[in-house]
């Protein structure tokens, strides 16, 4: 099986069949979930040093911070499952 990467921007990239969401970082909860992975030091920073424009949640419990817009990363994500059923 081939491994699909997503760009989360700057040059890193998340294996798309790993990721579980992808949400603005705004809420309250998603605060909670970002500061939980912290503390269990499963949470990835990929914004270099911009601000947290997306969260995305993988099926391994990371959780990694990414400076792009989550509408531009699910765009990346569906891109090629575009391309292999057209």
């Amino acid at each position: 099986m081939e491994a699909q990467l997503v760009n989360v921007g700057f040059g890193s990239s998340v294996a798309a069949q790993r990721i579980v969401a992808v949400v603005a970082p705004d809420s309250t909860p998603i605060k909670r979930l970002v500061q939980e992975a912290k503390e269990r030091q499963q949470l990835i920073d990929a914004t270099y040093g911009r601000r947290t424009r997306a969260v995305i949640v993988t099926d391994s419990n990371h959780v990694i911070l990414t400076a792009i817009q989550p509408e531009t990363i699910a765009q990346r994500f569906l891109l090629p499952l575009r391309k292999t059923h057209d």
